[in-house]
């Protein structure tokens, strides 16, 4: 079992919800899916994994991120296919990957990817936080096994997702390159992940 450590990371910060909790471990790396992405074949994708019971990754280790753009291949298997205990929780986005934003923690302000399986199909959504108020918006479905490209661009007051040529823009509260913390997969909503949920990640230039 691994013993999650927090560094750098204030305990207020931690009941705020930072995803800041486990050690930086040497990644499982797998072959890249799909040729035509703009990577080098040997390319290697970070296998997050969530145990059954838990809300956190197995890899969520602290980062810190200054950048105005975020770009990542992500690739999904048969783990991600779940029925919720309640059925109205099935509604609820997961979270996938991204960054709080303007110095503060991902609840006041922040931009990600969000997915969750709906109607019998992996549904992308883009999340934000801004302000402390959560918006978020349908993207597009992506198929198992199949890695697919997503980007998040901070452009001036304004979050700007990205997926298979399909855009959404989300309000942000601040202007410039983002500054703040990398996020990662997250299960819930109210619920805890109800086995173990993989999901392969490959941060792009």
């Amino acid at each position: 079992m691994l013993f999650f450590v927090i560094k750098r990371c204030s305990i207020a910060a931690f009941v705020l919800g930072c995803t800041l909790q486990s050690c930086q471990l040497v990644p499982e790396v797998l072959p890249a899916l799909n040729p035509e992405m703009e990577t080098a074949a040997t390319a290697a994708f970070t296998r997050f994994t969530i145990p059954k019971g838990s809300h956190y990754a197995d890899r969520s280790s602290l980062k810190k991120v200054q950048t105005a753009h975020l770009r990542f291949a992500v690739t999904f298997d048969s783990t991600a296919i779940y029925s919720t205990i309640d059925p109205s929780n099935q509604g609820d986005i997961n979270k996938l990957y991204g960054l709080s934003d303007c110095g503060n923690d991902h609840h006041t302000n922040s931009a990600r990817f969000g997915w969750r399986w709906y109607k019998n199909r992996l549904e992308l959504h883009a999340y934000a936080y801004t302000n402390k108020v959560r918006k978020s918006a349908y993207v597009g479905a992506v198929t198992l096994g199949k890695a697919t490209v997503c980007e998040i661009s901070l452009e001036g007051e304004q979050y700007v997702f990205t997926m298979d040529g399909k855009t959404v823009a989300l309000p942000r509260a601040c202007n410039g390159a983002g500054e703040g913390y990398q996020l990662y997969p997250y299960f819930g909503g109210d619920e805890t992940a109800p086995h173990n949920i993989s999901i392969d990640i490959q941060t792009l230039p």
